[in-house]
């Protein structure tokens, strides 16, 4: 076999779908986690349409089980009239036994929070970029406006 079929293209097995930009402004993160997400007939479509918003989403630990609350699907104008369109019903997530644990622990224990950060399709299956995440305090936001604007400065610097 040749190097090339061993070979994986990120590219082609991965593809984003929405991105909450504001979670990394907002939130220190910490660990990542990759979850499935059950979705309906109607979602699938509207998601390969690329008409999903997880900016104002947020992750609900209930039960055991996590939950996708405020994520937006946009149904498509020829979804079928006679099914209950709800753009903005909870979705489960997918979660291994081990990860669930390790974030319930997390966020029962160490008072963090679990924040989506991406949608993205991944070898045809809809998955959700979770992480834990622990808010940060205005002057910490300041500060790392501050940090990012030395760092584009000093590349500017060096490229000269």
């Amino acid at each position: 076999m040749s190097k090339a079929k061993h070979k994986k293209n990120k590219t082609s097995d991965s593809s984003t779908i929405a991105l909450n930009r504001r979670a990394r402004h907002d939130f220190f993160l910490g660990d990542r986690f990759e979850a499935g997400i059950v979705l309906q007939g109607w979602e699938v479509k509207a998601l390969r349409a690329g008409k999903a918003r997880i900016a104002e989403s947020y992750v609900w630990m209930r039960g055991g089980e996590a939950f996708l609350l405020g994520s937006h699907i946009q149904p498509l104008e020829s979804t079928f009239q006679a099914t209950e369109v709800d753009p903005t019903r909870t979705r489960k997530l997918l979660l291994t036994t081990r990860e669930l644990s390790q974030v319930l622990s997390a966020v029962e224990r160490r008072g963090q929070t679990v924040v989506p950060l991406a949608m993205y399709w991944k070898k045809g299956l809809a998955k959700l970029e979770i992480a834990l995440a622990t808010g940060k305090a205005k002057h910490d936001k300041r500060e790392t406006t501050k940090e990012r604007d030395w760092q584009r400065r000093k590349a500017q610097i060096l490229r000269n």
